[in-house]
């Protein structure tokens, strides 16, 4: 397992489409994506999962992969966060 800690930088937080856009790239990979956020853990494949958790611009998430393209699933989402999801 692999993990990181990155700051949610887009100005909506993970709202629909955000959250939509994160699902999206990393449910191709056969790691399970995992995003800790509150004392919880959501389903970082599910979108209605990420919505659900409430994230908000400037929170701290971390982010968790566990698989055998684990790596690559961290960098991605990593990427994806920081670069602000599209917003």
């Amino acid at each position: 397992m692999v993990s990181k800690v990155v700051k949610v930088t887009n100005e909506q937080g993970l709202h629909m489409r955000p959250a939509t856009v994160f699902s999206a790239a990393v449910t191709p990979f056969d790691s399970d994506v995992k995003i800790l956020f509150n004392g919880n853990q959501f389903d970082g494949k599910s979108v209605m999962m990420l919505m659900a958790a409430c994230i908000k611009k400037d929170s701290e998430i971390e982010i968790q992969c566990d698989g055998p393209d684990e790596e690559a699933a961290l960098a991605k989402a990593v990427e994806l966060v920081e670069s602000g999801l599209g917003d």
